[in-house]
């Protein structure tokens, strides 16, 4: 065998070697990696695990360790918590989340993309101080409008019902989800839209046959927020709403705590862990949508 053959395969049995020290390293670095991962994500889900674990627990277990594995477990809390101490059952508070819910991610959905629509693709006077002044509320902390709006609610007569809450969102009043589907439309090209003026279709049209259809993965994001933001809203209620019969889930879980008496912790953190579902339910439903439509409105045309 000759000097060269001798050194060719020498130098291809090293780089054999080469590759399988890579490969190997590659493969420890993966290991750790996904080891810390798991490792930090357990951490970050423990609280929820805990919560989880302790609504199948009695109330006295409940302090008597930090694990979340009950040793006799019940569902006592969820059929004591259900109840409730008014004379309505949770599902009478769930069914009132949803009558908040519903008419306000429709109507935040439908009015932002509009306003939205018109910022990114007409001109008309006063475009830039209007869309200024659309950005500049996303500076207002909430606590500065709260007293005007109650007052404009209350003078109007809308106190203890749900239009406080719909109304706004009616009117795009949530600036943010202007400003997403605005970015989420500047990276959508115009031809299109051209080639249906041309075939006749007015703005109306180009926007609901052409544009929607597109818009959908950032509308269903808008929707998700919505539904999120106002499932977990506690302030918004108690302000404007004071019957009991109208509560949504989050004053009814403060209706569990009185601060007089002894409480059931069972029992809240039961109903604490069915509220939490809706959320859970729609946002592993929709993530694929979701995650398309925030990374999308983040591109610029």
């Amino acid at each position: 065998m000759s000097d060269s053959n001798i050194h060719s395969d020498k130098a291809i049995e090293d780089a054999e070697k080469f590759l399988a020290v890579q490969k190997r390293r590659e493969t420890v670095t993966l290991a750790i990696r996904y080891t810390i991962l798991t490792v930090v994500g357990l951490i970050m889900l423990y609280p929820l695990i805990w919560l989880i674990g302790a609504s199948f627990k009695t109330n006295t277990e409940i302090f008597a360790g930090a694990g979340f594995m009950p040793v006799n477990p019940t569902i006592d809390g969820y059929a004591e918590g259900w109840q409730t101490s008014t004379p309505y059952t949770f599902g009478r508070f769930f069914w009132n989340t949803f009558l908040i819910i519903a008419p306000k991610t429709i109507f935040t959905v439908i009015s932002c993309t509009l306003v939205a629509y018109g910022f990114a693709r007409f001109e008309f006077p006063g475009k830039k101080i209007l869309f200024v002044t659309v950005i500049g509320t996303l500076l207002l902390p909430n606590v500065v409008t709260r007293i005007p709006q109650y007052l404009l609610f209350r003078d109007l007569g809308w106190l203890d019902t749900y239009l406080p809450l719909w109304v706004p969102s009616a009117l795009a009043g949530d600036a943010f989800f202007v400003f997403m589907l605005l970015q989420f439309l500047r990276a959508i090209p115009r031809d299109m839209e051209e080639a249906a003026r041309v075939d006749g279709a007015n703005s109306f049209q180009t926007l609901i046959y052409v544009v929607v259809p597109m818009l959908v993965p950032a509308m269903i994001s808008v929707a998700l927020f919505q539904f999120m933001w106002t499932m977990n809203d506690f302030l918004g209620p108690l302000i404007y709403v004071s019957s009991v019969e109208k509560f949504p889930v989050s004053l009814a879980l403060k209706l569990s705590i009185d601060t007089a008496e002894s409480f059931e912790w069972n029992r809240i953190l039961a109903m604490s862990v069915l509220t939490l579902l809706p959320s859970l339910v729609v946002f592993f439903v929709s993530q694929k949508y979701f995650v398309e439509g925030i990374s999308a409105g983040g591109v610029k045309g």
